[in-house]
């Protein structure tokens, strides 16, 4: 790995395309690489090796080539192209960003910043990046039974969301008048980001032992569980996985 007093401040294209052909190997699909960071092999396992080993086969299986980046720090400029750079030292608080995506013909590089973050936040970012690209690759009769579970929830006027995204298109969605379950844009935009946040959380449950956020926006319990046992009848964990507390050995 390159020491500190040999890396420079890049753009992330820059950074990317430098240090291409240093990603190590993680499986078939993943790579990694990480720079000017005091990472050991058991943060190596934390951060990068079972997070991937904890995706559901179907989802790895529609996710293009990936290659991970951790970095100190992510900055972004006040300009209008609004690029980003990495950067060894911490930029100040309002032009950092946490993380980062480039899109190469059929591979993505993903770049988090991590320096003073909590492993969980980034677990969380990672898992929104997988679920946002897979959602967009998924077969559309698997969106359309997710969608599906969407309608139904609306008809019953269930109130909450997941996350703050999709909590807010809901919002915005019953604004609206006229049916609410019609195939509008408006629809589809809630519908999709509803996807992304359960998803998100589907696959960061199956890696690590998480608590789902109280508050007035939330799902109720017994629908986001519905929600979970659709995402584990289409996207299967890996064996030796589990989804509900049920389904660890005894």
């Amino acid at each position: 790995m390159p020491s500190q007093s040999e890396a420079v401040r890049f753009t992330v294209e820059q950074f990317a395309e430098r240090f291409r052909h240093e990603m190590v190997p993680l499986g078939n699909r993943f790579s990694y690489f990480f720079i000017a960071l005091p990472l050991n092999e058991e943060d190596i396992k934390e951060y990068l090796e079972e997070p991937v080993a904890a995706l559901p086969p179907a989802i790895a299986g529609c996710l293009p080539k990936l290659s991970i980046c951790l970095v100190p720090f992510l900055e972004r400029t006040n300009g209008k192209d609004n690029a980003r750079f990495v950067s060894l030292e911490s930029p100040p608080e309002q032009r950092q960003t946490l993380s980062a995506r480039l899109t190469n013909q059929d591979e993505v590089c993903l770049l988090f910043a991590v320096e003073g973050r909590e492993v969980a936040d980034y677990h969380y970012r990672l898992y929104h990046e997988f679920a946002e690209l897979s959602a967009d690759a998924l077969p559309e009769d698997i969106v359309n039974k997710y969608f599906g579970e969407l309608r139904e929830e609306l008809a019953a006027r269930v109130h909450g969301e997941v996350d703050e995204d999709s909590w807010r298109l809901k919002q915005a969605l019953q604004r609206q008048s006229g049916k609410l379950r019609r195939e509008t844009k408006a629809f589809r935009q809630y519908a999709r980001q509803s996807l992304i946040d359960t998803l998100t959380l589907y696959l960061h449950g199956i890696c690590c032992d998480i608590d789902v956020d109280t508050g007035p926006r939330q799902l109720p319990s017994r629908y986001l569980r519905k929600r979970l046992e659709l995402l584990k009848e289409l996207f299967p964990p890996p064996q030796s996985y589990a989804v509900f507390p049920e389904d660890l050995p005894e």
